[in-house]
């Protein structure tokens, strides 16, 4: 099964939207998928469940088990400040290190309110995949000015559906 990570912890997040968009690509595959929300992390995972708390936090222990179960992923990921949210980074430093994400395989989407797509936090999270050992798929989607590419929570922007069927099919051959 395949893990959607939506990459914020935003309420009513477009990445919520991208995410279940991207869950049904997989499901018309005939392939299954489960997404998980940063938004459904503890409040307080941060002080109760990293470093000297590693484990000791049974909520984030519950979401860790569920990603560590995981062997694909697909990361949506929305540009914040020109790179990805802390709340993304964060978790992934929760992470059982490097056996989480190590041998395992990710597919990316960037998605921006401006024109870069979030180009920029797709690079800076493929370096930091890279260093865990994750294989990061080379097609990476960057979806720039989603609002005005979106209209009653679908994309209607027709390449960029194109370029997430395309991308969701390497992922399923990766």
């Amino acid at each position: 099964m395949i893990k959607i990570i939506v990459g914020t912890n935003r309420k009513n997040s477009v990445s919520k939207i991208v995410a279940e968009l991207y869950q049904s690509i997989l499901l018309e595959k005939g392939q299954e998928s489960e997404i998980l929300e940063l938004a459904h992390l503890p409040a307080d995972f941060v002080e109760t469940a990293l470093y000297e708390n590693n484990g000791k936090n049974a909520g984030y222990n519950a979401f860790h088990d569920r990603v560590k179960e995981g062997k694909k992923f697909v990361f949506i990921v929305p540009e914040y400040n020109g790179s990805f949210p802390g709340v993304l980074k964060t978790f992934i430093d929760g992470m059982t290190y490097p056996n989480t994400f190590r041998n395992k395989k990710c597919a990316l989407v960037g998605i921006s309110s401006g024109i870069g797509g979030g180009g920029i936090a797709l690079s800076h999270l493929t370096d930091i995949f890279h260093y865990l050992g994750m294989h990061v798929l080379a097609l990476k989607p960057k979806l720039a000015k989603i609002e005005q590419n979106m209209s009653d929570n679908l994309l209607t922007n027709r390449l960029y559906v194109d370029l997430l069927q395309t991308q969701a099919d390497m992922l399923l051959e990766f």
